[in-house]
């Protein structure tokens, strides 16, 4: 079996190779379905899928598909890029291990306040990574066990900052692809895990507070410690 990691935007792939890269042979590509490319590592397979939850689930989707036509099918997905954290939990530069991850803005709006999907009666909103695994990850990395929240539109404002972390008290990162990526994970019944480089601070947006150079290269360091988890799957 092997490890597919999953990313937004070749940045992160970039640095998720970079990572694997600095202890192991040179990767190679392969072209799937779709238009997406695939970064071959001995201990992972690294996909750019896109932005946001459809594009992640539409880019993992095909990758395990086609590792099933293979007959070499992935044992482990992560999800794996640079996001907001919530503060105090994860100041820019840290890294957040995801114990579950939660679509954040999946529900309807109603007088009293949101309501996700699975109070409505339908669908669901959190993947629970595996607890060993997680708790191993975070060990290793250093890295804030809490939940990862998925939206569809970025934090960038006070009010809304309060009302996820009001919600979701526990929440430590906030990004766009985690949910994604775990729905189709589960759909061939394949763990999920999520890794998140903190960019930026969850608020008000403030470009010039950004440090995008200095998340990818977290997570670049990340993935280059979890080349042995990684390649023990294979």
């Amino acid at each position: 079996m092997r490890v597919l990691v999953v990313t937004a935007v070749r940045a992160e792939a970039d640095a998720v190779s970079g990572g694997l890269s600095a202890v192991a042979d040179a990767a190679s590509e392969r072209r799937l379905p779709g238009g997406y490319v695939l970064t071959a590592h001995p201990g992972a397979d690294v996909l750019v899928a896109g932005v946001g939850s459809a594009a992640a689930a539409s880019g993992t989707a095909t990758a395990l598909a086609c590792a099933d036509v293979a007959s070499a099918p992935y044992g482990l997905v992560v999800s794996a890029g640079i996001g907001g954290g919530f503060q105090p939990l994860a100041p820019v530069g840290s890294l957040v291990v995801a114990d579950a991850i939660v679509a954040a803005d999946l529900g309807a709006e109603t007088p009293e306040g949101f309501l996700p999907v699975d109070e409505l009666g339908f669908g669901r909103t959190v993947h629970h990574p595996p607890a060993e695994l997680t708790a191993r990850i975070a060990g290793l990395l250093d890295a804030v066990l809490a939940p990862v929240l998925t939206v569809s539109t970025v934090t960038g404002s006070a009010a809304r900052t309060a009302e996820l972390a009001a919600r979701h008290p526990r929440a430590a990162a906030e990004a766009m692809e985690g949910f994604g990526v775990a729905e189709a994970a589960a759909a061939y019944g394949v763990p999920v895990a999520e890794i998140r480089a903190v960019s930026n601070t969850v608020g008000p947006r403030d470009r010039s507070a950004w440090r995008i150079g200095q998340a990818l290269e977290a997570l670049r360091e990340a993935c280059r410690q979890l080349s042995p988890v990684f390649e023990e799957s294979t």
